[in-house]
């Protein structure tokens, strides 16, 4: 009895799966043999072509020449295909033998006996894969297989260049079909990798497409690999772009790579040029001609003229229509024929004219231009046309249309663009006949189309308002009665509520017999003056009072600073001591400062000596120097020492002032002992003039009052003698801002030691040779031991 396998029966599942797994790997073999063969048919080529060399060289015959191949290739120890592909490079000298001697030349020793000869060979086997390539298809899948897989690449795309310079993809290998689909033809205008290549000439290499932002085929496959795009070309035009894609991202590639990928590209142009490009055909040459002729402005037919090397070296004039007229004064007959930069050598010069051609000869890509500078040589004197220009690929050529813009357009065009930007509007009125003209500026002020009706000038009062119809009448009877030129300006109530400030000039025309035979004038629209002319005037008199209020601020300030600190007082002695002192306000009133000197007899007997600086400038300046001067002040009044002063005064600084910060200096001299003692919070020391040697006091720690609520302060003292100097000072006496503090303190100590006769002197001195440039506040004290 049979039984019947069902589906789900596993003896079943793996018969069916080995089945299919046996049918694959039949595949995968007659895949791979196929593949054998096609690469041995092209490997056959090479070596009967390389034959046919020798034959050619040795004049002998093909036996003659096999025999000789298989002993060379014995005697070098390469194979006949290597041999084959190293005479074919020796013999061709073309863009594949330059790239596998320069890989030769560039690779180290191992490499150059194992690597080179298959870069000769692998080339040229592609090359041999796309001559004979059926279509683009095949061309992509051959360049992949044999030349691009080596370097790393996984995929390729053939695009063609369009006339109009769009993009068609004619083959490609390694992308998916769907892809391929999606990305069957580029429009002109979107920018990819391809397009740039193709627009500016070149090969362009990407590190990675992502980081680019420009869409291409494969973007979603190969996100973050690197890329590059090659012009395909032949005779200076751009048949088409090679686009070679790797998976990773790419890195700086050596030259040889560089020289490999364009000899690629090179192959790729002979497969995209058609046929039908290959040669000019009479019929496409004569419809051409045919329409420059019919054209209104002068017209040139420019074709390639190419070196032996098939290289762009120029353009022939192949055919000038009959509205031709040279700039120069030449007839046509000694221009057609003849090479552009014979008849025209300055159009390779400034105008760029030269550059242009080529650029939409290689890319198809128009270009037009207003107003071009255009320049001939008559008897080698420069001769300047301006033109506007039209160059456009067709076929092979080129054909170049150019408007000169003679005098009276080009005035015409200037006067338009004048109005324009002026917003000027002209008009003229027959007095004889009532016909209005008016310029489309005009309309546009009136709020009208060109198909309304113009505007009488009697009819202005109607199109006004209300409250300049004074005015208007007046500027009416000046040109219509008393036949004056006039002008004045109103209101204009346009139609769509809108009411623009216009100002009008008018003037009579006369006749031979003196009538008045025309109007003429112009309306120009000066809203945008009139309402900034408002917003300049109500910001004038804003200025003024801010100006005002700033000046009578600082008055205020300079009044209060000079009411405690005047800036001369008379020398104060006591106990054998000379004290005088100085204060220099700021030049200019919006700088006054908060500098502050304080010297007086304490009911110790002790002598207070102090000075210090306000941050800032103006009236809470001002005003934190009196708070702080007169807080010391009655804080001396209790008997501490220099430094419990400064603590208090720093708690005075932070919690009974807006914020107020401060540098100071606090001494206490005792006329018993001839004591000083000092503190400092963050300012600068005393100076100390001894035997007329000037030298700093100790600096000591103290931080500034006011910027932390607690601190405290050291002490330091210094036991005068008879002849002494003591300074103490405020930093606008040495600030600059050419130079550093410490740099000013140095010299401050030599200026101090000049000689004086008196303390009054020596003081006058420093405030004279101190050279400061900040126009800060300055607070100079002297002590002098008698």
């Amino acid at each position: 009895m049979q039984m019947s396998q069902r589906p789900e029966d596993p003896i079943g599942q793996v018969e069916a799966s080995s089945n299919v797994g046996r049918l694959a790997a039949t595949i995968d073999r007659l895949r791979k043999e196929i593949q054998d063969a096609q690469l041995a048919a092209e490997g056959r080529a090479l070596i009967e072509l390389a034959r046919g060399i020798l034959v050619e060289r040795l004049h002998c015959g093909p036996t003659q020449a096999a025999q000789q191949l298989a002993a060379l290739a014995e005697q070098a120890g390469l194979s006949q295909l290597e041999l084959a592909a190293d005479i074919i490079n020796q013999t061709a000298q073309d863009r594949l033998s330059d790239a596998a001697r320069d890989f030769l030349a560039q690779a180290g020793a191992d490499a150059r006996a194992a690597e080179a000869p298959s870069v000769a060979v692998r080339l040229r086997i592609a090359e041999s894969g796309v001559l004979y390539a059926a279509d683009s298809q095949m061309v992509a899948e051959s360049l992949l297989e044999h030349a691009l897989a080596p370097l790393g690449a996984t995929a390729v795309a053939v695009w063609a260049a369009g006339p109009d310079a769009s993009l068609t993809l004619a083959g490609y290998a390694g992308f998916s079909a769907e892809e391929a689909r999606r990305w069957r033809y580029v429009p002109p205008g979107v920018a990819t990798p391809a397009r740039r290549a193709l627009v500016e000439r070149r090969t362009v290499w990407f590190t990675s497409l992502s980081e680019q932002g420009l869409p291409s085929i494969g973007q979603r496959q190969l996100p973050g690999g690197g890329r590059v795009t090659v012009p395909a070309g032949t005779g200076g035009r751009i048949l088409g772009v090679l686009e070679i894609a790797w998976p990773h991202p790419l890195q700086p590639q050596p030259p040889q790579i560089h020289k490999q990928v364009d000899a690629l590209a090179e192959l790729c142009a002979h497969t995209l040029e058609a046929p039908a490009d290959r040669r000019t055909a009479a019929s496409d040459m004569a419809e051409l001609i045919d329409l420059v002729d019919a054209l209104p402005d002068p017209a040139l037919v420019l074709s390639p003229q190419l070196d032996d090397g098939g290289r762009l070296t120029d353009f022939r004039i192949h055919h000038s229509n009959g509205r031709f007229a040279d700039p120069a004064g030449r007839p046509r007959g000694s221009v057609t024929g003849t090479l552009l930069l014979e008849a025209y050598p300055l159009a390779a010069g400034d105008s760029g004219l030269m550059e242009k051609i080529e650029h939409v000869h290689a890319t198809g890509e128009p270009f037009r231009a207003e107003g071009m500078t255009l320049t001939a040589l008559a008897d080698q004197v420069p001769l300047t046309t301006l033109a506007d220009i039209s160059l456009t690929r067709h076929g092979n050529c080129i054909l170049l249309i150019w408007r000169v813009q003679d005098e009276v357009v080009r005035l015409a065009s200037l006067l338009q663009h004048a109005q324009r930007l002026g917003r000027i509007g002209g008009f003229e009125e027959n007095t004889q006949t009532g016909e209005i003209t008016w310029n489309s500026q005009l309309y546009e002020l009136y709020g009208l189309t060109p198909a309304d009706r113009p505007i009488p000038l009697e009819h202005l009062r109607e199109r006004a308002h209300p409250d300049d119809a004074t005015t208007i009448g007046r500027f009416l009877r000046t040109v219509l009665h008393h036949r004056h030129p006039g002008a004045t300006a109103f209101r204009l109530q346009r139609d769509d509520g809108i009411i623009r400030h216009i100002r009008v000039v008018a003037e009579p025309v006369f006749d031979a017999d003196g009538r008045m035979a025309a109007i003429r004038g112009a309306y120009q629209d000066i809203s945008a003056q009139h309402w900034t002319e408002v917003a300049l005037a109500a910001t004038r008199d804003q200025l003024a009072l801010s100006e005002q209020q700033v000046n009578e601020r600082n008055r205020l300030t300079l009044q209060l600073q000079h009411a405690i600190m005047p800036p001369t007082r008379g020398p104060l002695e006591a106990f054998g001591l000379h004290i005088a002192v100085r204060y220099r306000p700021a030049e200019k009133e919006h700088l006054v400062g908060g500098d502050w000197y304080d010297t007086f007899i304490l009911p110790s007997k002790q002598i207070l000596l102090s000075v210090g600086d306000i941050a800032g400038h103006g009236i809470q300046a001002a005003t934190g120097m009196v708070i702080l001067r007169n807080a010391l002040r009655g804080l001396a009044a209790t008997g501490a020492g220099p430094a419990q002063l400064l603590t208090w005064l720093n708690l005075v600084a932070h919690h009974l002032t807006e914020s107020v910060t401060a540098t100071a200096v606090c001494g206490l001299y005792d006329p018993t002992t001839r004591i000083l003692r000092w503190a400092r919070a963050g300012h600068l020391p005393p100076i100390l003039i001894r035997q007329n040697r000037a030298t700093e006091l100790p600096t000591i720690d103290g931080i500034m009052l006011g910027a932390f609520s607690e601190a405290d302060y050291s002490e330091e003292q210094i036991q005068l003698e008879q002849g002494d100097t003591l300074l103490m000072y405020t930093d606008g006496l040495i600030e600059r801002r050419d130079h550093t503090l410490q740099h000013s303190q140095a010299e401050l100590l030599l200026i101090a030691e000049h000689p004086a006769a008196n303390l009054d002197h020596r003081l006058d001195h420093l405030l004279t040779h101190c050279n400061s440039d900040t126009d800060d506040d300055t607070c100079l004290i002297g002590v002098q031991l008698q």
